[in-house]
């Protein structure tokens, strides 16, 4: 049986902590920059100057993607120092990070290279349907996510995940855990085109496994550091639980869950939207001079309602675990995983509650143990 490394424990509590003042900084430092847009009139003068000087930016199509390339640009440009300090320098400094600063680098401009683009195809259909949609540009908007979010969760395994890693079936080397993962799915009546193996270690000493995809593109995939760091029953235990998701229908529910919360999100934004026009002088809800208020309004949004998605998730996770411990009926194995995670990733086992409760979207690794080490008698 695994044991949890004190040490280590220490170190997780601190490292946990200063995430949490980054996290913390972060999210004030992107409050005061929108406002500082909004009160000092820059995001108006920076509509008129596009406006004004050049023809081509009468046109909306154009002017949108002008206004948050320099909106957001200068905004990633201020904030590169706490991004390089919270994503490259802090990790390297707990020991969970094996990149290089040219390996960090090339990641960065991965995400942007793959992220602008989507994020600007969400913004044109965004500003489409405030000019064209009336006061209902909010529901328009609500679908118009959800084809996005479940198109995205669809292709994401085959065009975009190949990107940042390279993904392996399973050699002969591990052909008797691949049959062994694939009778679980078989179990578990889960259709998967396969077990693939990741390089996970080329960023990371953390482990991980996952049920990614949706449809005919889902399958499992370990990274090479769950595989060579532990058991075979303890790998079955971790993906047991992935599956316990989709026995639970988790997938459908959350996408569910999250598409109710975008579309009262946008719905609050359609009001807030509408004061913020009269007070700083915005022409229309169209605008993208306003587009640093309707930041400010979804940021608002997930800071007040990201403890109920996260409740909400640790509830669905907990019953994945159960179903891992029902499934496999190895609850030595499921302890011995966990408390390997925590020692490998530097995972708190026992948050202050109000920590679990802000930013937890699953149980403490500390609760799964102690449940997973009681399960005989907690399943009585």
């Amino acid at each position: 049986m695994t044991t949890l490394d004190p040490e280590r424990q220490k170190q997780a509590k601190q490292y946990a902590r200063i995430r949490r003042r980054l996290w913390l900084v972060d999210n004030i430092f992107s409050a005061l920059y929108a406002l500082t847009w909004l009160f000092f009139g820059w995001a108006i003068a920076l509509r008129n100057w596009f406006t004004d000087n050049w023809s081509l930016f009468t046109n909306p199509w154009l002017l949108v993607p002008a206004f948050v390339f320099v909106f957001g640009g200068i905004y990633s440009i201020i904030n590169l120092p706490l991004g390089y300090y919270s994503g490259f320098v802090l990790p390297h400094r707990f020991g969970q990070s094996n990149q290089t600063f040219k390996d960090w680098v090339i990641d960065q401009l991965k995400g942007l290279a793959i992220g602008a683009p989507l994020s600007l195809i969400l913004l044109e259909l965004l500003y489409l349907a405030l000019r064209v949609t009336g006061d209902l540009w909010w529901l328009w908007a609500a679908g118009g996510m959800l084809i996005f979010i479940v198109l995205l969760s669809n292709l994401a395994p085959i065009f975009i995940a190949p990107i940042f890693n390279k993904y392996v079936p399973l050699g002969d080397e591990h052909k008797e855990l691949a049959e062994r993962l694939l009778a679980l799915a078989k179990r578990a009546n889960t259709k998967v085109r396969g077990v693939f193996k990741f390089d996970m270690s080329k960023r990371t000493k953390s482990a991980n496994a996952a049920l990614a995809g949706i449809g005919n593109t889902r399958r499992i995939v370990l990274g090479d550091t769950l595989i060579n760091e532990f058991s075979a029953d303890e790998i079955e235990t971790v993906l047991a639980h992935e599956l316990g998701h989709h026995v639970h229908r988790d997938i459908p529910l959350l996408i569910t869950f999250g598409a109710i919360s975008t579309t009262l999100s946008l719905y609050i934004a359609s009001l807030a939207l509408n004061w913020a026009i009269g007070y700083f002088g915005f022409t229309s809800p169209a605008d993208v001079a306003a587009f640093p208020a309707l930041s400010l309004i979804f940021g608002a949004y997930g800071l007040v309602t990201m403890p109920i998605g996260n409740a909400v998730s640790r509830w669905r996770e907990k019953m994945a675990d159960d179903y891992a411990l029902q499934a496999t009926g190895k609850n030595e194995a499921f302890a011995s995983a966990f408390t390997r995670l925590a020692n490998q990733n530097l995972g708190e086992i026992d948050p202050e509650k109000w920590v679990v409760f802000m930013f937890y979207s699953h149980p403490p690794l500390g609760e799964r143990i102690e449940k997973a080490r009681n399960w005989k008698t907690y399943s009585r």
